[in-house]
């Protein structure tokens, strides 16, 4: 196996920085918001592993594309690893997501339109993940992944505009109107800015994992390689 390239120890360093600048932001640079105090600050991780989520059920769907369009075994590789960091995002987003809601709503959990969306999301991804080790033919499982990861994919808008469709406690920071709801509140400039900061360090953190990802899967396969040789 190729050792590290450059290109990812760059990106790995960036992501270590912009990750650090984003929790001291977090932390130290934006107001405590005066209402929800302290717990507020979680809001910062929920979202943005909320997006690292959808980032990688995204990513999935432009491998299986690529891979239903060449038939190359690397795509369906990305989107495996795209799909397994993707689910673990989104079960911090879920688990965030409760410690914010315990003191706000007085519960750790409750079926609201967008925790249930998002719970089904959450599981429409893990059978993908049961459901291709049972397929033990190479090309097959490969298809099966690329169409799944199509149409699951479904699940990803339906639980981002739940909160816009249906009548939900669940608060729309980012273009909400409604102030009423519990847990809702207006960024300041410094929120802000340190709300964007935190989207980029997640998502400079996706693409270093699944590059890592690719790489460790790529180790596999050669592995898996070396053991055809040593049978036959």
């Amino acid at each position: 196996m190729k050792a590290r390239s450059r290109v990812l120890l760059g990106l790995d360093v960036v992501t270590l920085l912009v990750m650090a600048a984003a929790t001291y932001m977090v932390f130290i640079y934006a107001p405590v918001e005066r209402t929800m105090g302290l717990v507020q600050k979680v809001f910062y991780f929920h979202v943005a592993a909320g997006w690292t989520g959808m980032l990688g059920f995204l990513a999935a769907v432009v491998a299986g594309i690529a891979y239903l369009a060449t038939r190359k075994s690397s795509w369906d590789l990305v989107g495996l690893g795209a799909i397994e960091i993707g689910l673990v995002f989104a079960l911090i987003n879920i688990i965030t997501g409760s410690i914010w809601a315990r003191p706000i709503w007085n519960t750790w959990w409750t079926w609201d339109p967008r925790l249930t969306t998002a719970t089904i999301m959450e599981l429409v991804y893990a059978a993908y993940l049961m459901l291709r080790q049972g397929i033990e033919d190479p090309e097959r499982r490969a298809r099966f992944g690329a169409v799944y990861a199509i149409v699951g994919f479904i699940s990803v808008p339906l639980t981002f505009f739940s909160i816009r469709i249906y009548r939900t406690i669940h608060p729309v920071v980012i273009g909400g109107g409604d102030p009423t709801v519990s847990g809702s509140f207006s960024m300041t400039p410094a929120m802000g800015a340190t709300f964007g900061v935190a989207l980029v360090a997640f998502s400079f953190l996706f693409a270093s994992l699944l590059w890592h990802r690719i790489r460790l899967g790529q180790l596999g396969a050669q592995v898996e390689q070396l053991k055809l040789k040593l049978m036959h």
